[in-house]
């Protein structure tokens, strides 16, 4: 059975012996960060911080902060299940990824995860409603040069002014006092593009609304790169095999997960903007102070005993990097099915996902590495990508040690690069020259053919026979005993 909510899934996680309780007094200004920080770091245990200084709310962190948990969190053995269930809903060959990922919210099987709305009075996130005042919760400083205190896990609901169509985001949001915060919605995010179309109506008032503390694939699916017209809410529930729970809001024209712990209700003005950080970022930086939207809260409701649900994050490895683990394996069944030679991609933690993609494929003609670039950079969020390396079927993508030596064995700098100048680029990026724009990279490091201008002979890979290895085999229990300390 899913999660109904986030309690359920903490109540998992102890009984697995994957939480820990922390009793003592701690404080979610850096103390809790630098907690979190060693315990992702060290590969430890989902923390529940019960008595956070000053306040009486606990603070849930590191929920999925290691590759098991976060298989916990969406219920699977193996993240490629989520991507296979697609690819078998979809009895199509699209002609494009997002073509792809867009026809499945019209099959009729995904029918059945559509959200459900719930009376508010049976909601669990309406049991307490609230004049707003964000002092009263424990939300963290995380970074000692951070602008102040930040909502590190907010799921951000927004309507499209056009469709009509619910989103969900992630964006962080910096608190300016008890009833305001920032958005830090990028020009590349859903949120953003719904407060641009309602500017072009000439509209208002964008309504916001908020949800801390769901059900992990309600949160999960709010990070997913999917497309606009697919929504959030529906993959969620075909992530946990059940449609997911909804509810009106209070005070403005949009639904919440009805079991969320809080909920924050409000608006962005189009006009309005407010400089923002600096914070801590995935980058393993402090991103510099922006101007962004400005949220204005004007009603809170929550449980009546609420846990609130944060992150960090930092210098990699952090938790999200098990989010964009996920996101890598459930979306690579999608990504073969629409470039069939794609063997394995890996979005290296260290890279921050969006600098670095390496891909093998089954090479099967001149140029073929190329084609798979520019496949990529048409993907979804994977245009952001900097940097693309293509190796061949024979090595592991996963394993960094032979993909150093397949770049430095079959790539000439001189023949195999592909350089695109003035690209969109990841806001993130503080490298490029311009924000939003820069160049990319694109390396071809599979074996070159004649057709492709290399008149060499490729040497054989120095590889032993298989019956010798066998041969071995027989013997190697023994002798690992002396060889091996």
């Amino acid at each position: 059975m899913p999660y109904e909510d986030l309690r359920e899934f903490i109540e998992k996680l102890d009984s697995e012996n994957e939480l820990a309780r922390i009793s003592r007094e701690v404080d979610p200004v850096l103390e809790m960060t630098e907690i979190a920080d060693r315990a992702v770091k060290s590969g430890g245990k989902a923390l529940l911080f019960e008595n956070p200084k000053g306040y009486n709310i606990p603070v849930f962190m590191n929920a999925f902060g290691t590759e098991k948990r976060m298989k916990i969190a969406l219920e699977v053995e193996r993240f490629e299940e989520i991507g296979e269930r697609l690819v078998e809903l979809s009895k199509i060959r699209p002609s494009s990824f997002l073509d792809g990922i867009k026809s499945l919210s019209a099959i009729k099987d995904l029918s059945s995860f559509i959200p459900k709305t719930v009376k508010s009075k049976k909601a669990p996130c309406k049991e307490v409603i609230e004049e707003p005042n964000l002092y009263k919760l424990p939300i963290l400083k995380c970074w000692p040069k951070d602008a102040g205190r930040f909502i590190t896990f907010p799921v951000v609901i927004t309507k499209d002014p056009e469709t009509g169509e619910l989103n969900a985001g992630m964006y962080r949001m910096q608190v300016f006092d008890s009833k305001t915060t920032g958005m830090h919605w990028q020009i590349h995010k859903h949120g953003a593009l719904h407060l641009k179309k309602l500017s072009e109506k000439n509209g208002d008032k964008l309504e916001v609304a908020v949800a801390i503390g769901v059900d992990p694939a309600i949160l999960y699916a709010s990070t997913a790169p999917l497309p606009e017209n697919l929504s959030e809410f529906m993959f969620a529930g075909f992530i946990r095999r059940e449609r997911v729970k909804l509810v009106e809001c209070e005070t403005v024209d949009l639904k919440v997960p009805a079991t969320a712990e809080i909920v924050l209700e409000g608006y962005v003005k189009p006009d309005e903007l407010r400089v923002e950080g600096p914070f801590g970022d995935h980058t393993g930086y402090y991103t510099p102070p922006e101007p962004y939207p400005v949220f204005h809260v004007e009603c809170i409701t929550m449980r009546e005993n609420p846990i609130y649900h944060a992150t960090v994050v930092g210098k990699p490895p952090m938790e999200d990097a098990w989010l964009g683990k996920a996101t890598e394996r459930i979306f690579l069944p999608l990504i073969k099915m629409i470039h069939p030679e794609i063997v394995d991609i890996n979005l290296p933690i260290e890279a921050g996902f969006h600098n670095l993609a390496i891909v093998s494929i089954n090479k099967r003609y001149p140029g073929h590495a190329k084609k798979v670039m520019f496949a990529l950079w048409s993907m979804g969020m994977l245009s952001l990508t900097k940097i693309v390396i293509v190796v061949d079927s024979d090595i592991n993508v996963q394993n960094m040690k032979e993909v150093l030596w397949a770049v430095t064995s079959r790539f000439d700098p001189e023949r195999d690069v592909v350089l695109i100048p003035s690209c969109p680029i990841d806001s993130l990026d503080h490298s490029t020259y311009m924000p939003n724009l820069g160049g990319k990279l694109g390396i071809d490091a599979t074996k070159k053919w004649k057709e492709e201008g290399f008149e060499r002979e490729w040497p054989d890979v120095v590889e032993m026979s298989e019956d010798v290895k066998k041969r071995v085999d027989l013997m190697w229990d023994e002798l690992k005993k002396l060889i091996i300390q």
